[in-house]
């Protein structure tokens, strides 16, 4: 049987509550309001639900984020980018939309200006 004094208790419950710290992750939901391009080759996103547009990715190179091991190839960027179009251009409402990263707020409608987030997953109703 293992034993485990109060400091080496204390020490594990430190690397514990550190190796499982993640950053904020916000589903929203609702019409495209603004899809916006930002110099740096950077897009933006603002939902219905949203106070504020967005960075989400580039076309132009990988999009990383602090706070999130979730990467977004220029690919891909160009693929959601053409998807979110076509969903507004059709009037079609976004399900859900996670969004992940240090700078992501605890509610849609709390983001500030000019903040950087990774989209993990969307759905198109």
């Amino acid at each position: 049987m293992a034993y485990f004094s109060p400091k080496g208790m204390l020490s594990l419950a430190v690397l514990i509550s550190s190796a499982t710290s993640y950053a904020n992750t916000v589903v929203c939901e609702g019409e495209i309001e603004i899809l916006a391009y930002h110099a740096n080759n950077n897009l933006m996103l603002k939902l219905s639900s949203m106070n504020v547009p967005v960075f989400f990715c580039s076309p132009d190179a990988n999009w990383t984020v602090a706070g999130t091991d979730y990467q977004t190839g220029p690919n891909s960027c160009q693929t959601m980018y053409s998807t979110f179009l076509a969903a507004k251009l059709a009037g079609k409402r976004l399900a859900s939309v996670y969004f992940d990263g240090d700078q992501v707020p605890d509610s849609c409608n709390g983001w500030g200006n000019w903040q950087k987030a990774n989209i993990r997953y969307f759905v198109i109703n």
